[in-house]
């Protein structure tokens, strides 16, 4: 809706980086398990978030980062990585992008998708059987893991975020509501964020950018903003 998919990525404004590129380097043991399904990918210490906090704040700072690139086949981190350039909104999406506080208090907008627990199983089953796993194996890592973990580490997150939109993709009245929000930073008329004067802890952020508009930031009144939205990686 944004229009940036068919921006050259070294051009766009607008982009999205995914919690899921953030999955930590497994053990021989690890992948072992994680093959069986037998390991849990929806537990806060799955992810590197040594490395997230860092590229965030690489990112929030203007510089161009290399992005991880993980494969959800093998379970593996590839050597190859993404380059991510400078942009003027960051959408940072994942299951637990509220879970560490650190991460939490770098966003300027947290939106929640509060999808039906129905809807959100389907969609697993038909994702992981298209990755070539067996539906016994699907329905067992569900119950033993994504499910607990959810109700666990994901669900009480929920009380972080500035908005909760159900029914996720279905509800094109709060999309299209994101969308103008968005359009109105890149055009300039939101020229700061009062919540982006300060971080969770009392410390400014500044970064100008030259020959550009000043807009938001993610953690201070700079150039960058952070939208965020819950999704299920594994």
């Amino acid at each position: 809706l944004l229009g940036q998919n068919e921006v050259d990525r070294r051009q766009r404004k607008v982009l999205i980086l995914s919690q899921d590129s953030f999955y930590k380097v497994l053990t021989t043991e690890q992948k072992a398990k994680a093959l069986k399904g037998q390991y849990n990918f929806d537990h806060p210490d799955a992810f590197d978030n040594d490395l997230m906090h860092t590229t965030l704040k690489s990112i929030v700072e203007g510089k161009t980062v290399e992005v991880p690139t993980y494969d959800f086949v093998t379970h593996s981190r590839l050597a190859e990585t993404t380059v991510v350039y400078p942009a003027d909104v960051v959408l940072f999406e994942g299951i637990l992008v509220f879970y560490n506080q650190d991460i939490r208090d770098m966003f300027h907008l947290r939106l929640f998708v509060d999808t039906d627990s129905d809807v959100r199983l389907s969609r697993r089953v038909l994702r992981d059987m298209k990755r070539g796993r067996d539906l016994e194996q699907i329905l067992t890592q569900y119950t033993t893991f994504v499910k607990p973990a959810f109700e666990e580490f994901c669900l009480p997150t929920k009380k972080y975020a500035d908005v909760i939109i159900p029914r996720g993709v279905d509800n094109m009245v709060a999309i299209n509501l994101i969308v103008q929000h968005i359009q109105d930073i890149l055009n300039g008329d939101i020229c700061k964020w009062q919540r982006g004067a300060m971080n969770g802890h009392g410390r400014a952020y500044k970064r100008s950018f030259p020959e550009q508009t000043e807009s938001t930031s993610v953690l201070a009144a700079g150039k960058r903003s952070h939208l965020e939205s819950s999704s299920r990686p594994h």
